[in-house]
């Protein structure tokens, strides 16, 4: 049931303010707006088991442990030692309370077959013993559990209503913070159906089964004097007490972030355009059964934690040993993050609480862990209406991102649906970031392969990878395209061996050709050699011939200048 919130504005509870002591419930304070009325009295009414004792104890014990508050409880029905041992698997030291005189106990025995209805009854007796123990530690807060066994006895309707008049004006008048208990009547808040109307403000109890599973929730029926939720509001009553889950809906106001969180793998940080998820985004990882999305997750947790931020981690299926040790085969050790405090499990089986009430003890585990992270393993565990379920993941969604939580949730798929990414629970439009992880099946084997389906305000890639698992985690394998298109498993290796034996034969021979070539140059060089040889001898030859031609010549001219020289006449 996805319920709009009750919205107030600030300057109307400004204009009105109320002191209200706050009983110290986790989430309540945020439903009043406070605590309950200073000074006035409160009823808490639901039917068995739905924890009103619980409630009233919280307030008193948390008043005079945390606020300085001393209170008082008058208990119609159980005694003071099965109260203190009622709440000591809380923490509360009742009987140390009581010894610091910071709380005290009175039990008023009420037995039916004593009382005799006549003439007039009041409550002056009552008034006498609870006033005489406010006073003796001065008390601020008083509860009052089960008062209606007084007036059990009485058949006079006017009576009981001027008795319990005259019992919520004289704690008013007293200027105590009341909270009276009682049971759920038929049709009506109260078995008599009075206390409602003279209380200030009225808190109903309830404890629901659906389909087998119980669920709490709580509701403020009234408050005069002040805006309040007015929904229903799932509560958790487990070892560490109440806490109560204050937001049903909550608005789209969120402040976003621009720095990224590493995912924990660098294939992935690569494939998203800011190296990871923006920080306080939710992100989805889809798949089938052993596709690793419990590994893709433990990688993120690991890297949060790694960083020095906190991760809560919500296990559905497996407890926290089985996650840890299973994840260790791929190199990833949380038990050290563990250790430092770093990170923290919550394991629990999706049928014990329904929906409202895991979505309590989320609210509350946060609160008390305050992670920088969370991991959600699976979502697809949860079992119910779909409208019921998409709700309780909206408001899931909602209250990480109010809190600036880095989220991511897995859910698997199965048959038809792993094939086309679709999801049972319409996640797609609750998230920003879509991955999703599919077996792929090729030439008789299966592959695995990740592609980012989507991905808010960030350019991203568009490839499917195919990727491994192995003892260093999962890795990515860079994209193998053949003749044929993309390429996996054997295919991309048998491949990968032909090319290379490809690339060996070009290679030998490309050295068969390199070294015919050396021999046919060295062949040519020395031809070319020898050639330079022969021509530098007949260009020697050449010169001699020259050489000794121009002697010939000169010694032809000498013998014609000698002839000419004997011809002439004698002086």
């Amino acid at each position: 049931m996805n319920i709009e919130p009750t919205r107030v504005s600030p300057s109307l509870r400004a204009a009105h303010p109320l002191p209200k002591p706050p009983p110290g419930i986790s989430g309540f304070d945020d439903i009043t707006f406070g605590g309950l009325p200073q000074g006035r009295p409160t009823l808490v009414c639901g039917g068995a088991g739905c924890g009103k004792t619980l409630f009233a104890m919280t307030f008193l014990i948390n008043g005079a442990r945390h606020f300085g508050e001393p209170g008082v409880l008058v208990s119609f029905e159980e005694s003071a030692e099965d109260l203190a041992a009622n709440v000591a698997s809380l923490g509360y030291d009742v009987p140390g309370l009581i010894a610091a005189k910071r709380l005290l106990i009175d039990q008023v025995r009420v037995e039916r077959s004593e009382i005799e209805e006549a003439g007039e009854y009041d409550l002056e007796g009552l008034f006498v013993r609870l006033g005489h123990a406010i006073d003796t530690i001065g008390a601020r807060r008083v509860v009052l559990d089960t008062p209606e066994a007084l007036f059990s006895a009485f058949s006079d309707q006017a009576v009981r209503r001027a008795e319990l008049r005259r019992l919520f004006g004289w704690l008013k008048d007293r200027g105590v913070t009341a909270v009276i208990t009682g049971e759920r009547g038929t049709g009506q808040l109260t078995r008599h159906g009075l206390e409602e109307y003279v209380s200030d403000c009225v808190v109903l109890l309830d404890n629901r089964v659906h389909d087998q599973v119980t669920t709490r929730r709580l509701r403020v029926v009234k408050y005069r004097g002040s805006a309040h939720g007015t929904n229903e509001y799932p509560f958790l009553v487990d070892d560490q007490g109440i806490s109560v889950l204050p937001i049903t809906s909550a608005d789209i106001g969120y402040q976003t972030f621009a720095e990224a969180v590493p995912t924990g793998i660098s294939g992935l940080d690569s494939m998203l355009g800011t190296g990871g998820y923006y920080r306080g985004s939710s992100v989805l990882v889809s798949g089938g059964s052993g596709t690793g999305k419990t590994i893709l997750a433990a990688h993120f947790a690991d890297a949060v934690c790694r960083g020095g931020g906190r991760c809560l981690y919500f296990g559905f299926e497996e407890g926290p040993g089985q996650i840890v040790r299973n994840v260790r085969s791929v190199g990833i050790d949380l038990a050290p993050h563990l250790t430092a405090n770093l990170l923290r499990f919550e394991a629990a089986r999706p049928s014990i609480y329904g929906l409202e009430m895991h979505l309590a003890r989320m609210y509350r585990d946060i609160e008390q862990f305050v992670p920088e992270a969370v991991v959600v393993d699976p979502i697809s565990a949860f079992r119910g209406p779909e409208v019921e379920v998409h709700a309780t993941l909206l408001r899931m969604v909602d209250l990480f991102k109010a809190k600036g939580i880095t989220a991511v949730f897995t859910y698997l798929t199965s048959g038809s649906n792993q094939r086309s990414g679709y999801n049972g629970h319409d996640l797609s439009s609750l998230m920003d970031t879509w991955i999703s992880l599919r077996d792929i099946e090729a030439d008789g084997e299966r592959n695995r392969g990740l592609y980012v389906l989507k991905s808010r305000g960030m350019a991203h890639s568009n490839q499917i990878r195919e990727y491994v698992l192995s003892a260093e985690g999962m890795r990515l394998i860079e994209i193998y395209a053949g003749p044929g298109g993309v390429l996996t498993g054997s295919a991309r290796l048998a491949q990968a061996a032909r090319e290379q034996a490809e690339v060996r034969e070009r290679g030998q021979e490309i050295i068969q050709r390199r070294r015919r070539f050396e021999a046919r140059k060295h062949v040519v060089e020395r031809q070319v050699a020898e050639l330079h040889a022969a021509l530098e001898q007949e260009g020697e030859e050449l010169a001699a011939f020259l050489g000794e031609a121009e002697e010939h010549e000169a010694g032809l001219g000498r013998d014609r200048d000698a002839m000419r020289a004997s011809r002439s006449p004698t002086e």
